[in-house]
């Protein structure tokens, strides 16, 4: 019998933590007894467990304590870290450390050091008295990378101690909550991050314009309460599109019915754009006159259009290489306190995998499976939303209004 001791410490039993941690174990073929249990007994008092783990080889109590060691739980001695430098630009060494998306911790000098920049599926770099996340694709020749496990603390979010507006909610999808109740808590979430002095960015498909909606996403940027805006080549063609033609693909955006030739728009669309050689100089011009990219412009909030394959065009602003765009999203997102993901599996699911897991998310869409797969790919913080984005975003904006008038 393989056995070690293992702690955890914080608010470990509201958090679901206690019992997702033996859970873990048993699904393991483990086993476990508890050495010691103190419980907080105010909502600001951390609880303790001690933990002993049991199994019936080395290797299977290694995988235990790799996945419990996800959900926070420690070593009791902890030793510092461990670092092997990079022989080349890329290549690490093979028993690196691959981190997750919550708030870690490294063990250097005696002392415990935040790990700056954290994001899922990357690795540590030691560099001085920090330690720095980096995707191995950014990893130079003579990075000291961590390896192992040894000196490494990982400590997954809590539920708020205080009332906030998304305690009501769960990392799930579902279409059974109230859209108008859970609407008005999302708004009072938007304003209180922006009174904290927060940022808030917005994932968009295109389908915010094929539905109508981009009128009041629009709103939302020209009244201040997006920072950012991450997308593809196809949200701001059809917003060109609209503003240009009143179309998108091709069908008029206020009747809702077809024209004739007009499935042609959305290349004059591309092609205005590229003969003014951006979407800044179009609107300088006074050729682009309203819609979300027009409001993007005329209130300095920085967006990226991140390309794809599908692109027509694509648009003067738009990143072919998705390499190059990750990693500006990426810097872009570090500012960032608050995300509304809306209807695009593709964008919703990268921009994911570059949050920290304090980070805010809902994820508004009709298809239950991009909830479901963002949820399941490790952004578990996401509050999913099952509805059309046609009707959820002007009341989302509605409320906003009334709200801040309110205020």
């Amino acid at each position: 019998m393989e056995i070690s001791e293992i702690e955890l410490k914080g608010h470990i039993i509201d958090s679901g933590i206690l019992t997702k941690v033996f859970d873990m174990i048993m699904d393991l073929n483990g086993d476990f007894d508890i050495r010691e249990f103190d419980i907080g007994k105010d909502k600001t008092d951390h609880s303790y467990a001690r933990i002993l783990v049991k199994s019936k080889d080395k290797e299977d109590l290694e995988d235990i304590l790799t996945a419990v060691h996800k959900l926070g739980a420690t070593l009791p001695e902890m030793d510092n870290i461990e670092f092997k430098e990079a022989k080349r630009d890329k290549v690490v060494p093979r028993e690196f450390y691959s981190t997750t998306n919550h708030q870690t911790y490294v063990r250097m000098n005696g002392g415990w050091v935040k790990v700056e920049d954290i994001g899922m599926d990357c690795l540590i770099v030691v560099a001085g008295n920090r330690a720095i996340c980096k995707p191995i694709g950014d990893i130079k020749k003579g990075d000291k990378v961590i390896v192992g496990r040894k000196g490494i603390k990982v400590v997954p979010p809590e539920r708020p101690r205080e009332r906030s507006s998304f305690e009501f909610m769960t990392g799930k999808a579902s279409s059974e909550r109230p859209n108008a109740s859970t609407i008005k808590k999302i708004a009072r979430e938007i304003m209180m991050t922006k009174r904290d002095g927060g940022k808030m960015a917005v994932v968009g498909g295109p389908a915010i314009v094929h539905t109508g909606a981009s009128d009041a996403l629009a709103e939302m940027v020209r009244r201040g309460y997006v920072d950012l805006l991450l997308a593809g080549n196809a949200l701001a063609v059809h917003d060109v599109e609209n503003s240009l033609y009143g179309t998108s693909l091709g069908m008029e955006i206020k009747s809702g019915e077809g024209t004739v030739g007009g499935n042609k728009n959305h290349i004059y669309a591309i092609s205005e754009i590229l003969r003014a050689g951006s979407i800044r100089n179009a609107v300088e011009k006074g050729i682009l006159r309203s819609g979300i990219m027009y409001e993007c412009i005329k209130n300095d909030v920085p967006y990226v259009l991140a390309g794809s394959i599908r692109d027509d065009g694509p648009l003067p602003d738009t990143i072919s290489d998705s390499m190059t765009a990750k990693k500006i999203m990426r810097e872009k997102l570090k500012c960032i306190d608050m995300v509304i993901m809306m209807a695009t599996m593709l964008h919703s699911i990268a921009v994911g995998n570059l949050l920290p897991s304090h980070v805010k998310t809902v994820n508004i869409d009709i298809n239950p499976l991009t909830i479901t797969k963002l949820i399941d790919r490790g952004s578990a913080q996401t509050i999913g939303i099952v509805t059309d984005v046609g009707s959820f975003l002007p009341l989302l904006a509605s409320e906003l209004k009334g709200v801040g008038n309110s205020s």
